[in-house]
């Protein structure tokens, strides 16, 4: 009798769990007719060789997330969030980088002064092609040369060149509506390569002529400017004026193919000069001085994978569905499978900037540069999910006290 009772109970077990797993809501995808979007329809519209023949996009067919039934973010206002200004397109340049660190440190200087200052974005994008090209010459070559760069970039070059407000330079030709360095960007890499085929290292030279093609498309940038009536350089200005140092921001990264707790090299092409700055931390430790950060009065910026089925522009979300990992399996190994196997690359860089809790999941506000960002009703956000941080974003920039904590277990 006993031997019966318990085969029922087995029975009534299994038929449960089988029932259960049957009704467990399971994400799943569909493929999507494209649309030209924000980029189709304004950007390149206001370019001014604009063909609608040449431009219009091919029909074809993406694979996505069905967003059917979800519980997502609708709009910037439902999240805790902090002073930033506006958000910006970064237009046909391949400027995010600059345009989230740039947004990044104007919410700094909020946060620390309480002025509202518009930095120019494109100042340091001068400089940075300077300084590249530099490198160029010394490295004979072998450096890689791109519109692509990293966060802490801007750093760099605020240390070098110091900083200077929009107004005095925008980087824009008369009438230019949208940044478009599609022609300036081949006509120094076309340079570069006769440099390189000719032998010619002259790096007086080579600099001089690179600036001569940056002044033609952007202007030449100041060496001292007016504020409220006192002429002051750009590194006075983010000295005396700005009051900002840029030894207090670092940046974090999280993988396992090099020691926790230790600075190391953000392997990716953008990190041009080989920055070996990057304090490398645990998954854990990674998404907890994200969030003490976010929610504690910092913002960030933040840089990694954007090309995902549920990274959506219509949706304007980013979330990791159950048919690429389930959220309890994204862990510090299922991190590094995707940076190992190139899966997960730096693409895109954006601006975190606030946040909200959801069904138990932090949800981030991201103000994002990119044209994808102002294709949805939010134009110039995105709303990423705590798991597609975890498992998709390469690394962070944030001031050293919202990473006090982690650090001061790495720095004795």
């Amino acid at each position: 009798m006993m031997k019966i009772i318990k085969l029922l109970i087995l029975l009534c077990l299994i038929t449960f769990n089988v029932f259960a797993q049957d009704t467990l809501k399971k994400d799943k995808a569909i493929f999507k007719e494209n649309k030209n979007g924000y980029y189709q329809n304004t950007i390149l519209r206001s370019i001014k060789d604009y063909n609608d023949k040449d431009n219009v996009k091919k029909p074809y067919k993406y694979f996505s997330v069905d967003f059917t039934g979800f519980d997502l973010p609708v709009s910037d206002e439902q999240f805790t969030k902090y002073w930033y200004n506006k958000p910006l397109s970064q237009g046909s340049a391949g400027t995010c980088w600059c345009f989230s660190a740039t947004s990044f440190l104007e919410s700094e200087i909020y946060r620390l002064t309480k002025q509202k200052v518009k930095l120019s974005e494109m100042y340091f994008v001068y400089w940075e092609y300077v300084e590249r090209v530099r490198r160029f010459v010394k490295e004979r070559g072998n450096s890689y040369f791109s519109q692509g760069s990293e966060s802490n970039g801007v750093i760099r070059m605020m240390k070098f060149y110091g900083a200077v407000p929009d107004s005095v330079y925008h980087g824009t030709k008369k009438g230019q509506k949208f940044y478009d360095h599609s022609k300036m960007f081949e006509q120094m890499n076309n340079y570069l390569k006769s440099v390189k085929n000719d032998n010619n290292w002259n790096e007086k030279q080579v600099i001089k002529t690179t600036k001569s093609i940056l002044n033609f498309y952007m202007g030449t940038p100041p060496s001292k400017f007016l504020i409220k009536g006192k002429e002051v350089t750009p590194k006075d200005y983010v000295k005396n004026i700005l009051k900002l140092n840029p030894n207090n921001y670092f940046s974090f990264m999280s993988t396992k193919e090099q020691p926790y707790n230790q600075k190391g090299e953000l392997k990716e092409d953008d990190n041009w000069w080989h920055c070996d700055s990057y304090y490398n931390v645990s998954l854990d430790d990674y998404i907890k001085i994200i969030i003490k950060a976010i929610t504690n009065g910092y913002t960030i910026s933040i840089c990694g994978d954007v090309s995902e089925s549920g990274y959506d522009s219509s949706a304007e979300v980013g979330i990791i569905p159950d048919f690429d990992i389930p959220s309890d399996y994204i862990n510090e190994d299922s991190r590094q499978f995707r940076l190992s196997n190139k899966t997960t690359t730096d693409d895109h860089c954006i601006h975190l900037v606030g946040y909200i809790k959801k069904n138990n999941k932090y949800w981030f506000l991201i103000k994002d540069s990119g044209s994808g960002g102002f294709d949805g009703n939010n134009k110039g956000y995105r709303f990423l999910n705590e798991d597609y941080v975890r498992l998709k974003m390469m690394n962070i920039l944030v001031h050293k006290d919202a990473g006090e904590e982690i650090l001061d277990k790495i720095i004795k």
